[in-house]
């Protein structure tokens, strides 16, 4: 009798176990593919600005690409209202198959834009109104994920089976970055760039990975609480207006957004998307090599997703991820120190192997549109004893008084055929870094997404404990998507245009370090806050 009744007992939780294993399995693979959709965009904004922008734009056309870029995010709270809403009306599991189809129709339909060069702006105008649709959609994604697997998990698990959905996010990065360093590394350089080249397929790619997703998601069931309201019929009748309208729950909207989110969300971009941005832009460190070393740090930091989030279960959420925001802000621009001493020329000087370093003959190239313009390319490749190597690609525009002569060797050019000379010649600079210098660059991102994995591990456990069930969709999507969306999202975009506003003719390269003020002091707004106000009591029954 005994034996039997541990067999039943023990097959219930083996059956339980296994269900929960799908859930989040179904959960985070749709999850996972709407932020690869999402940051794709994001890590190609480089070419994507040169491709939807006039060629003569420079820093204007990046500054525009990441503001399309921000306006995704920017427009991720309103996705939280409107799917929110549904989610708490129609169930969660409709709700964000439907994010998820938006999501991948969106990201294909950008890889489907022709370049400024075909039709003109209309290009950057239609990738917009689609980098809006993403936005919208992710608004609705990441609160019907999370809340769906908060609802499934056991009360004193819950901070250790959410933590699950938040690696996704990270994952999805670590997604995007393998696929386009696979399709680059095939083409080539100017193949991947081209108009129509190899940086639309990650694009394009989406839509089968959206397929799959869709098929698994399909064969999920509704959340058990959610059911259960349906079927009592306690479900809301105006999620918006009972999370919103009543002053006690509109309190702790605001108290999840100030307190906790607003700062997770800038710890979140700085250390992984300002982090690449910066040791591509400001570094120069190589495509190839800037992505390959997130690829490591993201790898090795993500099961502390996992480990904080199961330690959240254990001493509470708050503390985690106050902790994360005080590290952040006091050692990221120590960090960012190190990135540039690290990567400086000035510092390696006596390590240059001569026998190595190449200086190129001179190049000339003819505009397609004025053969009177001739642009004179030189490479200078130096190398070091330690294996690096810096190349740099200096260009001089030349206006000549007539058509160039092919047969005319540069050097041998009349100064009376030149009628202008650039008055300072664009130099592109991009380094290969020594195997030493490399893994300490890796270690730095790696320090920056633990700090991530602090904040955002036991995030959607705390978001979910917070508020009612018939309305939690509602009430935890709108503070997470102002916090990660807004203020997050804008990390890249308000760090840059800070350097830009930091440039003078006596500065011309500005205080690079200038952009790190923006989430450092939304962080400290943010720790402050939650230092005084947030509780760490954990939240056992969210059935209420």
């Amino acid at each position: 009798m005994n034996i039997h009744l541990q067999t039943n007992i023990s097959m219930s939780q083996e059956k339980k176990q296994s269900s929960i294993a799908f859930v989040i399995g179904a959960s985070s693979v749709g999850t996972l593919i709407e932020w690869y959709d999402f940051y794709i965009f994001g890590m190609l904004a480089t070419i994507i600005s040169k491709q939807f922008f006039p060629a003569d734009a420079g820093t204007a056309a990046l500054l525009s690409t990441l503001a399309i870029f921000a306006a995704g995010f920017i427009v991720r709270p309103f996705g939280a209202l409107v799917f929110g809403r549904l989610g708490d009306l129609i169930g969660r599991k409709h709700t964000f198959l439907l994010t998820l189809v938006i999501m991948g129709g969106s990201t294909f339909a950008i890889g489907l834009v022709p370049g400024y060069a075909t039709i003109g702006w209309a290009a950057p105008i239609l990738v917009l109104i689609l980098r809006l649709l993403q936005g919208l959609a992710l608004g609705g994604e990441y609160g019907g994920a999370a809340t769906y697997v908060a609802e499934h998990a056991p009360a004193g698990q819950r901070g250790f089976w959410t933590s699950w959905i938040q690696t996704t996010a990270t994952l999805g990065l670590f997604l995007a970055l393998g696929v386009i360093i696979f399709i680059r590394s095939s083409q080539g350089v100017e193949k991947f760039s081209a108009e129509w080249g190899g940086w639309r397929y990650p694009f394009w790619i989406s839509l089968l990975l959206v397929g799959v997703s869709i098929l698994i998601r399909m064969r999920m069931s509704e959340s058990p609480m959610f059911s259960k309201l349906k079927t009592e019929g306690k479900t809301s009748v105006n999620p918006l207006k009972e999370s919103f309208g009543h002053k006690a729950n509109f309190k702790m909207v605001l108290l999840a957004l100030f307190g906790a989110v607003m700062g997770q969300g800038v710890v979140w971009y700085t250390g992984q998307f300002y982090a690449q941005s910066f040791i591509e832009t400001v570094c120069k460190v190589e495509f190839i090599q800037s992505r390959d070393l997130m690829l490591w740090a993201i790898l090795m930091a993500t099961p502390c997703f996992v480990l904080f989030g199961w330690l959240s279960d254990k001493i509470g959420r708050k503390w985690i991820m106050l902790f994360g925001m005080l590290a952040s802000i006091l050692t990221y621009r120590p960090i960012y120190k190190q990135f540039l001493a690290l990567t400086n020329a000035k510092n390696r000087i006596e390590k240059i192997d001569l026998s190595k370093t190449v200086v190129s003959p001179k190049k000339v190239i003819i505009d397609k549109k004025d053969n009177t313009k001739i642009y004179v390319v030189q490479h200078f490749d130096t190398a070091y004893t330690d294996g690096a190597v810096f190349k740099y690609t200096k260009t001089d525009t030349l206006q000549l008084s007539a058509s160039y002569d092919p047969s005319i060797s540069i050097d041998s050019l009349s100064t009376k055929l030149i009628l202008s000379q650039s008055a300072k010649p664009n130099v592109v600079i991009e380094k290969t870094m020594d195997h030493s210098t490399y893994w300490s660059l890796i270690w730095l991102v790696f320090i920056q997404i633990v700090y991530v994995t602090m904040v955002y591990g036991p995030i959607a456990a705390f978001l979910v404990e917070m508020f009612p069930t018939k309305i939690r969709y509602t009430s935890m999507s709108l503070p997470y998507h102002i916090g990660n969306g807004v203020f997050g999202g804008l990390v890249p975009f308000l760090g840059t245009l800070i350097v830009e506003f930091t440039k003078s003719s006596a500065s011309p390269n500005g205080d690079v370090l200038a952009g790190l003020w923006y989430p450092i002091g939304v962080a400290s707004v943010c720790f402050v806050i939650g230092l005084v106000y947030l509780t760490n009591k954990i939240d056992k029954n969210v059935m209420d």
